[in-house]
């Protein structure tokens, strides 16, 4: 709901365009929707929370009352988190790491599910131990406000502050946080580093397949897409690849 987003800004600016797309993107094979009002590609402006929820409530109302699927909003900001969680919002998406401190009260006194992400102001040399070790101090917060572990999810924030080569070693590196004990989302969808690899344009899509592909094989539970189709393909590989795993005449 961002007119400056670096994949499709303005196009469903209109409640009723969003909702058509969201239940487009639960006919190719979504299993839930994140909803968003703020850009936060590379030197995006940011904006106030009120204009946020500004863009996002009606969007968000609208899609809530037609898709059955899970619908989570995708905001830095606590004020817009709590608003949409009070408007039929299931979960949060931060990818900023919890940077504004009452997030974490909203999430716990909603008792919804959030995605925190990585996200830190400088570029480059980010370790895979590094940023595990953020996202650990981060989830052990939200533990700590009594938010469940299974209602955790963590993000190595893909693109964000990071260089092709971080981003690249994170996903070799996945396992480092596959085992902190809460569901691993990845999104690499569309950005530059993976689709570079692919020529970019229609090429994108099909290597976000393949970094989805890879990354539930490492033991990621999510992939955050914008082409739910190709992705969907790939965890099934995936799934396939894991039951061969345990055929016991191996």
């Amino acid at each position: 709901m961002t007119p400056d987003s670096f994949t499709d800004g303005g196009r469903y600016l209109d409640p009723a365009r969003a909702a058509e797309h969201a239940l487009r993107l639960v006919a190719e094979g979504a299993d839930a929707v994140d909803v968003g009002a703020e850009s936060t590609r590379p030197g995006h402006v940011p904006v106030p929370w009120q204009e946020e929820w500004e863009r996002l409530a009606p969007a968000l109302r609208r899609i809530r009352a037609e898709v059955a699927v899970p619908v989570s909003v995708d905001t830095r900001h606590a004020e817009v988190a709590r608003r949409a969680l009070d408007a039929g919002a299931q979960a949060v998406n931060d990818v900023s790491g919890l940077a504004d401190p009452a997030m974490v009260e909203v999430v716990a006194r909603a008792g919804a599910a959030v995605v925190v992400g990585h996200w830190r102001p400088r570029r480059g040399a980010w370790r895979p131990r590094t940023v595990r070790r953020h996202l650990e101090r981060a989830r052990a917060v939200l533990l700590a406000a009594g938010v469940s572990p299974d209602a955790v999810a963590l993000d190595p924030g893909l693109g964000f502050g990071k260089t092709g080569a971080d981003n690249w070693r994170l996903l070799a590196h996945l396992g480092t946080l596959t085992g902190l004990g809460s569901a691993v989302m990845v999104g690499a969808s569309r950005k530059r580093f993976a689709a570079a690899l692919g020529g970019g344009g229609e090429g994108a899509d099909e290597m976000t397949a393949f970094v989805t592909l890879w990354a539930a094989l490492a033991g990621a539970a999510m992939a955050r897409v914008h082409a739910p189709g190709p992705s969907a393909r790939a965890r099934a590989v995936a799934r396939a690849l894991a039951e061969g795993r345990r055929d016991p005449g191996a």
